[in-house]
């Protein structure tokens, strides 16, 4: 269990004694902000010659004035971060998405790798086979023309 801490503090010139479980340092800080609040009212020409008790329901004021400015900036922070967290959120689904489009492109794209392989591997299985086929037409060819022009040789000697 925390320990109550007790410190002396100077509030509108006199001398007090707090307790709290808070830190010296944290209870010198909220004295500093009530001593500043006072001087603040005692310091205001149109104040001095009020009675305590109205200076103290001034102070009081402010001090809830600043109070209700920090809750709404609070508020206006708190906003803030919903509708950033809200961002954040609608980024994350959106780049989930291009993710996952990503994967299918890059899934796509290795299917057509695979399928212009496969293409050229047949290209060049055609290329091949097609080079067969003219090589042998014109061995074929080669051999008619020869056996041709040696028939025509032939006939020519024949006649002659």
């Amino acid at each position: 269990m925390a320990t109550k801490n007790s410190v002396q503090v100077l509030i509108g010139g006199k001398v007090y004694t707090l307790g709290g479980y808070e830190s010296d340092e944290y209870l010198q800080k909220v004295a500093g902000y009530l001593d500043q609040k006072i001087a603040e009212v005692e310091q205001n020409e149109n104040c001095r010659n009020l009675p305590y008790d109205r200076k103290r329901v001034l102070t009081e004021l402010n001090i809830a004035d600043d109070y209700f400015k920090a809750k709404k900036q609070a508020e206006l922070l708190e906003e803030e971060i919903s509708s950033k967290d809200k961002e954040l959120y609608d980024l994350k689904h959106d780049m989930i998405a291009v993710q996952l489009k990503l994967e299918t492109c890059e899934k796509r794209l290795s299917r057509n790798k695979k399928e212009l392989q496969n293409a050229q591997k047949k290209n060049i299985q055609y290329e091949t086979e097609l080079k067969t086929y003219t090589d042998q037409d014109g061995k074929a060819g080669k051999e008619n023309r020869e056996n041709k022009e040696g028939k025509d040789n032939k006939d020519h000697k024949d006649n002659k």
